[in-house]
């Protein structure tokens, strides 16, 4: 199980995605945020409108303005607080009056990839070729004048005309090295604009050929999820375990409660007992609407605010946290179309601070088991919360405000006929040990004692199966959080070669068939590329022997692992 949680910081919203695989979290948290980004830009929009009137007016008439508006806008949060406490007192009847129907297309994501492919590429106009014949450059001939001595003194009319010739010469080698300038000058220009143009052609394609493959990959994962939900479908029909867990879990997600409530819950079944328990995470007071009112004090010209007094709220926090429970409950049966539940147990948990050591605590607070017909046969639009939730024998304290723990009245069944009494190990291993070259069985109790130790800081603990040597269950960790937590199996091999991906397939094949969260295999070698790129993406973690070494010693046990050494006791080939 992959699990992420995400923030939108403007609403104050947030919300625990889960799935069965890394791309359908994030394919999940994409559409959260893009609801939610949605929501926030059309409040961001109505505001802008109106701060853009208020700037147009100025003086007397702008304070005036700004009284009218904020009496306005303290009516407007006036309406908003009452709708938010009104929401909250009406869970169960919004439930109701209102039920929805479980669509299949609506979990689909439909959403078109949002880049916007880039835009044509802005080329620059390439310069016009200067040309000789151009009137810049042309040099027109020189008329002679001549004058009447020119004609009589000998050789005056030549020299006059020879001068003229010379001058026109003069300016056409002016004109012919001014053409060449230019000339330059455009070749350089020419140059420099034709690459920038061959640069911004290049950047343009691989603009679009990046957007390209980003919008591939956008629409091959979004295929892929699609076809995902077609056989969560699939399975859902043909009666898979798995796929009603899944299903309910989507319909819990669903439920339309306020973008402050905790979307956080686990669900699990035992078919054969046909029980379903979902672990619900409740929220926390500060969840809650506390204002009721907003006034406008233009005395002072500033908004205050009216809240519930203590009682008020805290009768609001006990009602709000019945009618999760009962909603809840309604929606599971109500999702029950192919009628495979017979009793759903609710335990209500719920994140807080202990005022007494100011640490973070986590107690279930309230826990109901109830019969399919036993609840169907109730009319929830009339019941009184509190009476309803003793009525079926649920158990709380008096006053859920105060958080009193309570007892789950259902929770992992523990029994296993495999399990065997398990004996310590870790006390006898030294420096010396080498881990690689122990007795199997003493490996898997060390394996067991230290992950109970690991186990333990929150409360779980680990069983060692009867020892078979077939590649199954070696141990069984069970963790009570009832978020991350849940049945854990646990594979010990004592290998001197590097493991193989077939030994992970099978773990793999084991976490699905043992109904278990996650598995976790530990080896005193290390794994093969191919180990490792199945279970990337799966709930499996991979523990080589110097990671087992590391945790060991963050026990206080110190070993060593030798295969060299290993393979020498154990008669083993040694390449």
């Amino acid at each position: 199980m992959w699990e992420k949680r995400i923030v939108h910081q403007g609403l104050h919203a947030y919300r625990m995605i889960r799935g069965s695989t890394q791309d359908e979290v994030e394919v999940k948290a994409r559409l959260q945020l893009a609801a939610w980004e949605e929501r926030w830009s059309r409040r961001k929009e109505i505001q802008a409108a109106r701060d853009k009137r208020l700037s147009k007016k100025s003086g007397w008439e702008l304070q005036v303005e700004l009284d009218r508006r904020a009496k306005s806008i303290a009516l407007e949060l006036t309406k908003e607080a009452e709708k938010a406490i009104y929401e909250a007192k009406n869970l169960l009847v919004d439930a109701l009056t209102e039920p929805k129907t479980f669509e299949w297309q609506s979990l689909k994501d439909t959403a078109p990839y949002s880049k916007q492919k880039p835009g044509v590429a802005v080329l620059k106009s390439l310069p016009p070729e200067p040309s000789r014949s151009e009137r810049q450059f042309a040099v027109e001939p020189i008329k002679v004048n001549l004058r009447l001595l020119d004609w009589v003194i000998p050789g005056a009319k030549r020299k006059r005309e020879s001068e003229a010739l010379q001058e026109e010469k003069r300016l056409r080698d002016d004109a012919n090295e001014r053409f060449s300038r230019v000339h330059s000058e455009w070749e350089r220009q020419y140059k420099k604009i034709d690459e920038d143009n061959r640069l911004s052609r290049i950047g343009y394609e691989n603009a679009v050929a990046a957007w390209q493959k980003e919008k591939e990959e956008f629409e091959a994962q979004q295929r892929a999820y699609n076809d995902g939900i077609d056989e969560f479908k699939a399975r859902y029909l043909s009666g898979s375990p798995d796929a009603y867990i899944r299903r309910w879990n989507e319909v819990l997600t669903h439920s339309g409660y306020p973008d402050s409530f905790p979307r956080d819950h686990v669900v699990s079944f035992d078919a054969a007992s046909a029980i379903l328990v979902v672990d619900y995470e409740l929220p926390h007071q500060s969840a809650l609407p506390r204002k009721k009112q907003v006034k406008y004090v233009a005395s002072r010209q500033e908004f205050q605010d009216v809240f519930l007094s203590d009682p008020e709220f805290k009768r609001l926090y006990d009602d709000v946290l019945y009618q999760v429970c009962l909603r809840t409950l309604h929606e599971l049966f109500q999702a029950d179309e192919r009628n495979v539940i017979g009793t759903v147990v609710f335990n209500g948990w719920v994140r807080s601070i202990d005022k007494a050591t100011g640490s973070e605590t986590h107690p279930c607070i309230m826990s109901v088991q109830v019969k399919k017909q036993e609840f169907l046969s109730l009319n929830l639009a009339q019941v009184e919360l509190k009476a309803c939730f003793r009525a079926l024998r649920g158990v709380s304290g008096s006053k859920l405000v105060d958080l009193s723990p309570v007892r789950p009245v259902l929770i992992l069944n523990r029994d296993d006929p495999r399990f065997v009494t398990a004996y310590s190990v870790a006390e006898s291993i030294d420096d010396r040990t080498n881990l690689a070259a122990m007795d199997w069985l003493d490996f898997e109790n060390l394996i067991r004692e230290v992950f109970e130790k690991e186990f333990s800081k929150n409360g779980g603990n680990v069983k060692i199966t009867r020892a078979s040597r077939d590649g199954g269950v070696d141990a069984v960790a069970f963790d009570p959080d009832p978020i991350r937590g849940g049945k854990i199996v646990i594979q010990a091999k004592r290998y001197t070669n590097t493991v193989g991906v077939s030994a992970v397939r099978d773990l793999y094949g084991t976490v699905h068939n043992e109904g278990a969260t996650k598995g976790i295999l530990v080896t005193t070698s290390d794994y093969g590329p191919d180990a490792y790129e199945f279970a990337k993406g799966k709930p499996i973690t991979l523990l080589s022997g110097s990671e087992l070494l590391y945790l060991l010693g963050t026990h206080g046990y110190h070993a060593k692992i030798d295969l060299k050494e290993a393979k020498q006791a154990l008669g083993e080939a040694i390449p």
